[in-house]
């Protein structure tokens, strides 16, 4: 397969992200905009579905596109087992995403639509990309689509103020991967190496560490990992299927995927592999413990993503890029179908508070028994998919460290507790739906109505959740093994699966019945933000106001020079115009005078030149007779 084939997969969906924005600002513009723009919705499900089917056959052929557009710097796509294995299901959930889209009717459609699309083709370039410069560009653009996408109503001046921290957020950390583009440019100059991730491992002492470094901050950022986890707590107060698609298989998730993809230069660099497995661990705990203390669905389920974003990084920093892509995987269908039952249930009540929703799943039967088997899934629950994805990244953290697999266990036992949080508010509830209860409608307007063709993509998306249960096939397990390239991959025994499969039972019993009293703080998330502000931006707010003083310093210096020089100048001037012109025009007067003087005897008159030498010779003769001693 020729390399356009990667090409046509990333410009289809831009192209029809482009024109569905074209088409939605005219109409905006031209105040011809509809109420629902069901031709929008219609080419953002064409455009999404020929993805998919375009992604199926690029990972199928795997083609590779390269241009050179500096020495050693090529602009690189291509797929190896890691994209072919993991691009057709993020294609498959941002198609259902936007089914779900399509039937909740989110408005405008035509900007949402495109701004998804958008989202999507960056996306593709993020997964695809085999150099650095191709990496930063998708990096890039998925940034500034996340923006557009949780600030999506603008018009809220709190959701806007939500899509900037988020931006900024992810930015900071985002200047990591410029740093390690730097080092590597650097580097390879001296070894002789390209710009391609796969030569990032041959990179001599010390720009392979400052890379590894970099590129582990970068995706730390956006797989919302500590210290930037907050961001994901603001971007909730974008839409629904925004939340389904960035923190699900996207966004979110590629920043697991960037740890997975540089896999081997992470081994390369063990102080930084570490360090990287030990954060992704301790962010399952603490987000783990966010997540139970939350009264808010989504809230609840942006921790938890957090928290499963945790296994990814440590499968990473551990050296299990099997178990973590499974991970991965399993995690996006999972957390997209919870967000997405999120969003139904907020239209419909008009909030998404637990206390008020509670109930909910019995009132719309067929989306709380889906609700209920992704929550069962994140939970950890054998059979089902995660439980069998964790016990493989717990294995490979026991292999590394015992106190590492202690944490990462913490951290699954607490996917347990906060799933069974929010099944129990989901179920403990009147078995009919009242008319009305405190707490509905806080938050926008319900119309108390689930509609029944959104429970189609949300049985897709469970099927997708189920499928890791496959690898508890060991042909399955091998096959995925084989495709990704890895051997000698960590399996877990039947006693470490029956360990932590008790585990999550009991704790999943036991906060069923009771929820435990919440950490003081952990409903802030531990005021991270407020952390952020007094470490980070605070500093930085100091430093630019110093800087500010001094920059205006300096124009005030440069004004007065200026002006002191204009004053000198000025004088300068006068005294040229004044002084030394004048004296110039005086003397040529002068001469001018003396030169008329000078003609009045030139007559051409014979006595009178006579008479002038007499006149001469007597004065000659006075002087002679006067002077003389």
């Amino acid at each position: 397969m020729s390399g356009g084939s990667i090409l046509a997969l990333v410009a289809l969906p831009a192209l029809g992200g482009a024109g569905l924005l074209g088409r939605g600002a005219a109409r905006a513009r031209t105040g011809h905009a509809p109420a629902r723009d069901r031709t929008a919705s219609g080419i953002a499900l064409a455009t999404a579905s020929l993805s998919v089917a375009l992604g199926i056959l690029v990972s199928a052929g795997r083609p590779v596109l390269t241009w050179s557009f500096i020495p050693g710097g090529a602009f690189a796509l291509g797929v190896d087992g890691l994209t072919a294995l993991l691009l057709p299901g993020v294609l498959a959930v941002a198609l259902l995403v936007l089914v779900a889209a399509a039937v909740e009717r989110t408005e405008p459609a035509a900007r949402f639509h495109g701004l998804m699309l958008l989202f999507v083709a960056a996306v593709a370039v993020t997964l695809t990309a085999t150099s650095l410069p191709a990496l930063l560009l998708g990096w890039e653009l998925m940034g500034a689509a996340s923006w557009s996408l949780i600030g999506f109503r603008w018009r809220d001046p709190e959701r806007t103020s939500a899509g900037v921290a988020a931006f900024v957020t992810t930015r900071t950390a985002d200047l990591g991967l410029y740093l390690a583009a730097g080092a590597a440019a650097a580097g390879s100059a001296s070894d002789h190496l390209g710009l391609g991730l796969e030569a990032l491992p041959d990179l001599s002492s010390p720009w392979r560490q400052v890379v590894a470094v970099g590129v582990v901050v970068a995706a730390l950022g956006k797989a919302a990992q500590l210290p930037f986890s907050v961001w994901l707590s603001k971007a909730m107060l974008g839409p629904s299927p925004v939340s389904a698609l960035l923190h699900s298989a996207a966004m979110v998730a590629m920043g697991g995927y960037l740890l997975l993809r540089v896999e081997p230069l992470l081994a390369a660099t063990p102080a930084v592999a570490s360090a990287a497995a030990w954060t992704g661990a301790v962010t399952t705990v603490v987000l783990g413990v966010v997540a139970m203390a939350q009264q808010d669905l989504k809230q609840l389920l942006a921790a938890s993503t957090s928290a499963q974003l945790g296994f990814v990084v440590l499968a990473a920093g551990v050296g299990d890029a099997a178990g973590g892509t499974e991970h991965l995987l399993g995690h996006a269908g999972t957390k997209a179908l919870l967000f997405l039952v999120a969003g139904l249930w907020l239209t419909a009540l008009g909030t998404k508070q637990l206390e008020a929703m509670a109930g909910a799943a019995r009132w719309w039967r067929a989306v709380g028994v889906l609700f209920t088997l992704a929550a069962l899934t994140l939970a950890g629950l054998p059979p089902l998919g995660l439980w069998v994805t964790k016990d493989h990244v717990l294995a490979a953290a026991a292999e590394r460290s015992g106190w590492l697999y202690g944490v990462a266990l913490i951290g699954a036992v607490l996917s347990a507790g906060y799933a069974a949080v929010a099944l129990r508010a989901a179920w403990r509830g009147p078995e009919r739906r009242p008319t009305d209860r405190p707490g509905w409608d806080s938050e926008e307007p319900g119309d108390r109505h689930v509609p029944r063709a959104a429970v189609l993509p949300l049985a897709v998306l469970a099927g997708g959740a189920l499928a890791p249960v496959a690898l508890l096939v060991p042909a399955a397990s091998d096959a995925v093994d084989a495709l990704l390239g890895v051997t000698g991959a960590a399996t877990p025994g039947a006693a470490e699966m029956a360990l932590s499969a008790a585990l999550a039972v009991t704790a999943f019993s036991l906060v069923l019945r009771r929820v435990p009293r919440p950490v003081p703080g952990a409903v802030r998330w531990f005021d991270l933000d407020r952390a952020a502000a007094v470490l980070v931006v605070t500093p930085v707010e100091t430093l630019a106001a110093r800087a500010d003083r001094l920059d205006r310093a300096l124009d005030r210096a440069v004004a007065g020079t200026a002006r002191a020089t204009t004053t000198v100048a000025a004088a300068a001037a006068r005294l040229d115009v004044s002084g030394v012109d004048g004296a110039v025009r005086a003397v040529a007067g002068s001469v001018r005078a003396a030169g008329r003087a000078t003609l009045r005897p030139q007559s051409g008159l014979v006595h009178q030149y006579l008479g002038a030498a007499a006149v001469v010779l007597a004065v000659g003769a006075v002087l002679l007779v006067v002077v003389r001693p």
